[in-house]
């Protein structure tokens, strides 16, 4: 499958949130969305992702947007996760990595010598019709919100 690029429209995706609700992309409609991909939650990286994502959240609301935060954790870790750092978006469980593959974000990685797979930090910024108008794939922690919010005009 192709790797979802600007101009495509994102594939949608049925998925549980941190709360235990089911949501889909396409209930977002009519927002803009910040979906981005992280390894795992708790995780120095991941921690600088999420918090810049919460810092700039009164921003990005602004801006008619959402942030929802896929990582293959399951709920339980969502719960901690976000409720340790304060966050106030939606995290949704990727556990068998289906929204990572269709986003073309799980693959191999490599640390301390040792080959693994995971999800690779990016992040897709989506118009109001469902439309990607930004991809970052490979991006460095602190970057992505930064990046995100120049993709929504902030």
């Amino acid at each position: 499958m192709a790797e979802p690029q600007i101009g495509d429209m994102a594939p949608d995706f049925e998925a549980q949130t941190d709360a235990g609700e089911t949501v889909k992309l396409s209930d977002y409609r009519g927002k803009r969305v910040v979906l981005y991909f992280y390894p795992k939650d708790d995780t120095s990286g991941c921690t600088t992702q999420a918090c810049g994502f919460r810092d700039s959240y009164d921003v990005i609301e602004e801006r008619n947007a959402v942030v929802l935060g896929v990582s293959p954790d399951g709920q339980a870790s969502h719960v901690k996760f976000k409720s340790k750092y304060n966050l106030p978006f939606t995290l949704l469980v990727d556990e068998d990595h289906r929204i990572a593959e269709a986003y073309g974000v799980w693959g191999e990685k490599s640390m301390y010598g040792r080959k693994y797979w995971g999800n690779i930090r990016s992040h897709f910024v989506i118009d109001e019709a469902g439309k990607i108008v930004d991809v970052k794939r490979n991006v460095k922690p602190a970057d992505s919100p930064k990046l995100a919010l120049e993709a929504l005009g902030a």
